[in-house]
């Protein structure tokens, strides 16, 4: 298993990355909705805040098997929730412009 600080990095990076993506699409698209946005960032947000708190409390520390299941379960939670922050951020730059 990976170590803890390890994982804080890989959540940090993956999430820090979609954020400073969203900015990067405001700042070359400021026609675009700010709003909408600025949701992505903040579940980008709440789901490091969620991951960063479940790495410290979980149950059942002593059993090896279930400690790498639920690091298992929150490395898939990362990928899948940047998966879906990065659709979400894609979908916006196939809308209309706001006029």
């Amino acid at each position: 298993m990976a170590s803890i600080r390890e994982l804080k990095k890989e959540i940090d990076n993956q999430i820090f990355g979609v954020i400073s993506d969203c900015m990067l699409f405001m700042s070359r698209h400021p026609d675009h909705d700010e709003n909408e946005l600025n949701a992505i960032v903040q579940e980008a947000y709440q789901l490091r805040n969620n991951l960063i708190y479940r790495i410290y409390h979980f149950d059942n520390k002593e059993d090896a098997r279930a400690v790498k299941n639920h690091f298992k379960e929150i490395k898939s939670d990362l990928s899948h929730g940047v998966d879906q922050l990065c659709m979400k951020l894609s979908s916006l730059s196939s809308k209309k412009k706001k006029k």
